[in-house]
């Protein structure tokens, strides 16, 4: 998703304009879009027009409308989002208050204004429109001298760095220098791994060259982490993977790509995080059901006393058609960040986020063990109030 133009003021108003380049995209922008918003777009109309003799033409024009979102669809097999709503701006084929169906397209611009841009959305926005948030896999395509650190996405390479160091030719009596020249090569690599490649994201850092240059530094890496106690590389050690490529230049990327294996790889790390989430829950619940509730109600009272440690949210909770339901699970959201709680938001389109809205939508695992939560639930059941 391309970001436009952005304008969001102190108070949370504001608009964004974007373009969707993908599918992907469009169910990102159906996650940003509510009931309420605005939505500025390019569609077509059917006009009713009357010649001079006095017969009706119908035809099709194009136009730009201002609609006040009343409903949004989202169409998986065509990957279309439908707005319906009704026209907020004066226009020459549409009149003011009319209804009218926008069709969003991809490749073409359309505008979201909001009375708030709350932190959820705002998160979903910087994911979509931030390449490197897409980004599952690294890959660190070098030869001796030059490296090339590239993030990897669904649609597009990008290269993150480029290490051009000169490493001195192994002649006899001079082995010392070249692996000094060598060890400051590793080096260069390391830091931009460190700096340019997310591990909360990436779930698979491919390191391959001709020969055994990625050996080495693979070797150099997991040695130098160790002395320095560097979390990042020993903590996400079992990311990394060895290949063969034919040069350190961005276009052996491409043989990398086309490895059957990492492709098999790649597929099975894909959400996992999301899982692994979820199965943390259901266990919880089977071991020590107190520390594991769902439902807004007995998580909310969970959170007032401080106690989630990780919460699982469905997306489909903040496209709800009620404004102050959205508001409330939002504040959830912002406050359980605030206090120290890891949070999921999961896609309801995924097997994992459909077995979390069998659970309501929402569900947490708790720091400790709180079965008042539960003591209250009986108590208010067994005593109605007149």
């Amino acid at each position: 998703m391309k970001l436009v133009n952005k304008y969001i003021d102190r108070d949370g108003k504001g608009r964004v304009k974007i373009i969707c380049e993908e599918a992907e995209d469009m169910w990102q922008a159906y996650n940003l879009i509510a009931v309420g918003d605005q939505i500025h777009a390019s569609t077509i109309r059917k006009v009713n027009q009357e010649s001079a003799t006095g017969s009706s033409n119908s035809m099709r024009v194009r136009t730009s409308l201002t609609l006040a979102v009343e409903n949004v669809e989202f169409d998986t097999q065509a990957g279309m989002l439908r707005i319906k709503g009704r026209n907020m701006e004066e226009n020459d084929y549409v009149k003011l208050g009319a209804y009218h169906t926008i069709d969003l397209e991809l490749t073409r611009p359309f505008t979201i204004h909001k009375d708030l841009w709350d932190s959820v959305a705002l998160d979903r926005l910087i994911f979509a429109t931030d390449v490197t948030k897409h980004a599952d896999l690294a890959a660190v395509v070098m030869q001796e001298g030059l490296a090339n650190i590239c993030l990897i996405t669904p649609s597009m390479t990008i290269v993150r760095a480029k290490i051009d160091i000169t490493v001195p030719r192994k002649r006899k009596g001079i082995v010392q220098q070249h692996e000094k020249g060598l060890h400051k090569f590793f080096d260069a690599i390391i830091q931009g791994i460190l700096r340019h490649i997310d591990f909360s994201v990436v779930k698979c850092v491919i390191l391959a060259s001709p020969g055994f240059v990625k050996d080495q530094l693979h070797e150099y890496m997991l040695q130098w982490a160790s002395k320095m106690d560097e979390r990042k590389i020993t903590d996400n050690k079992s990311k990394f993977v060895l290949s063969h490529c034919s040069s350190g230049f961005k276009h052996s990327v491409k043989e990398l790509l086309a490895d059957p294996n990492l492709a098999t790889r790649l597929s099975e790390t894909k959400a996992a995080g999301e899982v692994k989430a979820l199965d943390a829950f259901y266990q919880m619940m089977h071991t020590d059901p107190t520390r594991a509730y769902y439902g807004i109600n007995h998580v909310e009272k969970a959170n007032n006393s401080q106690a989630l440690e990780l919460l699982l949210v469905s997306d489909e909770l903040f496209r709800s058609s009620n404004v102050n339901l959205r508001k409330r699970y939002v504040k959830l959201v912002e406050s359980a960040k605030e206090n120290g709680c890891e949070v999921k938001i999961f896609s309801s389109m995924h097997v994992s986020g459909e077995s979390l809205s069998q659970l309501s939508g929402i569900a947490a695992v708790l720091r400790f063990p709180m079965p008042e939560i539960e003591d209250e639930e009986e108590e208010l059941n067994g005593h109605p109030e007149d």
